[in-house]
């Protein structure tokens, strides 16, 4: 089949999907323009903020598309090109984006409280407890995932003749390394991280404080990625991976505990320049290589190595796709900081489900750039290396693969195209670290008000929340590397979202309205996910990981405990309503 034709019936789906499903969803959970928003009902100008759609789509989609939808479809091509490519279609349809739309509709009517809180009305205090924990250990599962793949990408070396340029003849700085000549790529990515995180309260303050027009906005903050990009190829930052982890966790504590106008939100608009941009570079060029007849590079069906390196495609393949198909932290980010800020209910149809349809369309274009751009060898001793003391680094195999397929479609210089392919994943990794942490912020001051009943003054104090909540993310990813991480983070996040998706039944249920567009989904995942953590702690037992162990262990408990209190909550409403 034509790499063409995966694209079309991609994006004819998600049409059709925004159009009638999404508004059939609205429908049946009884969406109301003229219901007032937390965010005007509680301006208090630093959590709850009544903001324009455009700028709360940027922050919602660059904080919900980090890495996820990038490093899970790389990984999980493993499979072959279509089953990957199904459950990202149809997975983000009727799962993914009904979830995010559902969950942030229901936190908005709840007065922008989190999922957990909804549990709690739901489920019972018992229900809230469990949701708090388990979202607290799925958020630094997240973090440190994220923080490992982070710090590895940004020291990102590649030999200067796998891109088919000489020594002299491209921008990349240089390193010889082994004999061989070297192209420093992440250098330049991480000198753009900075400029942009430097100029981030300059553009916040322009937004938020002199009322600056959209146009301006745009053309300011596409100034800046592009400036940013220009000095990090003339001053390439040159660090360790371990320095990284540090540097990058003192950025996130302090972006964490500042107003969301002043990083958050600006951060987030400049990196979706890059993202947009870089989304319609992928597309253009997986449209002129189908027409010129290009074909996939990579198996369309690989079923057998697969299932030797991550095991069964089901359940695993479903949870290594964290979040191209439906992700559980995209429930933390509506609840926690989207359902803060929307002025308008029937936005949340249009931020909640139709950025999750982009952020599928994003991972369809990543499997087809992966399909497109990359032979087999060379994806393999990058994503899935065998050889000794060479760690995985699928965000370097994305951008290579991009940078192939860009030279391919536009003619675009290898080197100069994948560095643009790392930069489309690293903004937004560091995007979704500091909502994370900023998110693990809230909970653990929710965390408190259940421990104690007056919460020492420190304990609600952010600071302290958010140097608690980036401590326990440096440890974790300290410790473990990010192949070991991911699939119990994987795991974690889609048992959120079937957790999350509980929830909200039980809330429609109450409610009288139509719960089966929720119910279904969470009964799926909630067996895939399950299924999973059986599996990965066999792994751990194994290989003696007792930290990991003991997470899988007690994510197995906190889920099954949940379940018991959904069904009975479901059991009570069916028989109350008879």
């Amino acid at each position: 089949m034509s790499v063409l034709l995966f694209l079309l019936l991609a994006v004819f789906s998600f049409v059709i999907a925004s159009r009638i499903y999404s508004r059939y969803i609205a429908r049946s959970i009884g969406e109301d323009p003229s219901h007032s928003t937390p965010a005007c009902q509680y301006n208090d100008g630093r959590d709850y903020v009544p903001t324009k759609r455009y700028i709360v789509f940027a922050h919602h989609f660059s904080a919900i598309a980090g890495a996820g939808p990038i490093i899970g479809p790389t990984m999980a091509i493993l499979y072959g090109f279509v089953p990957a490519w199904l459950w990202v279609v149809f997975g983000g349809i009727f799962i993914g984006a009904a979830h995010d739309f559902t969950v942030l509709f229901t936190c908005m009517r709840e007065g922008g409280k989190s999922v957990a809180e909804v549990a709690r009305k739901t489920l019972g205090t018992a229900g809230f407890n469990f949701f708090i924990v388990f979202t607290i250990l799925m958020l630094v599962l997240l973090t440190s995932s994220f923080l490992t793949a982070t710090a590895i990408s940004l020291t990102s070396l590649w030999p200067l003749s796998k891109m088919g340029v000489n020594e002299g003849g491209t921008l990349l700085k240089t390193v010889v390394k082994d004999g061989i000549v070297m192209g420093r790529i992440g250098g330049i990515a991480s000198m753009s991280v900075i400029v942009i995180t430097l100029c981030s309260p300059l553009l916040g303050w322009l937004i938020y404080k002199k009322g600056i027009k959209t146009i301006p906005a745009y053309l300011l903050a596409s100034f800046i990625c592009i400036a940013s990009i220009l000095f990090g190829i003339q001053f390439p930052v040159n660090l360790s991976p371990t320095t990284w982890m540090f540097i990058l966790s003192i950025y996130v504590l302090f972006a964490a505990g500042l107003p969301v106008w002043l990083i958050l939100q600006p951060r987030d608009f400049i990196n979706v320049q890059i993202l947009y941009g870089g989304i319609g570079l992928l597309l253009i060029s997986v449209c002129l290589t189908g027409l010129n007849g290009v074909s996939l590079s990579l198996p369309t069906f690989n079923l057998a190595e697969g299932a030797k390196n991550l095991g069964l495609i089901w359940p695993m393949m479903f949870i290594t796709i964290a979040c191209g198909a439906i992700s559980g932290f995209h429930a933390l980010v509506a609840g926690g900081t989207t359902g803060k800020q929307l002025s308008s209910e029937c936005d949340a149809r249009k931020v909640g489900y139709n950025a999750m349809l982009l952020e599928s369309l994003l991972s369809v274009l990543v499997l087809l750039a992966l399909g497109i751009g990359f032979n087999f060898a060379d994806y393999k001793s990058i994503v899935w290396p065998t050889e000794p003391g060479i760690k995985s680094n699928p965000i370097l195999g994305f951008s290579l693969a991009a940078g192939h397929l860009f030279n391919q479609g536009l003619n675009i210089p290898v080197a100069l195209g994948t560095v643009f392919g790392i930069l489309l994943v690293e903004g937004f990794v560091i995007t979704t670290l500091d909502a994370a942490v900023r998110l693990n912020r809230y909970l653990f001051e929710e965390l408190w008000s259940i421990l104690f009943k007056n919460p020492p003054k420190l304990l609600k104090h952010y600071w302290f929340n958010s140097s608690l909540s980036v401590a326990l993310m440096l440890i974790l990813a300290y410790t473990n590397a990010f192949s070991a991480l991911w699939p119990i983070f994987g795991s974690a996040n889609q048992l959120l979202a079937a957790l999350s998706l509980l929830a909200v039944s039980s809330w429609l249920l109450l409610k009288g309205k139509k719960y089966f567009i929720t119910i279904l989904p969470a009964l799926f995942m909630m067996a895939t996910t399950i299924a999973s953590l059986f599996i990965l702690l066999s792994t751990y037992i194994k290989k003696s990981n007792y930290i990991l162990m003991v997470t899988d262990i007690f994510l197995l408990i906190l889920s099954i405990g949940v379940i018991i209190l959904a069904a009975r909550t479901f059991l009570r409403l069916r028989t109350s309503a008879e």
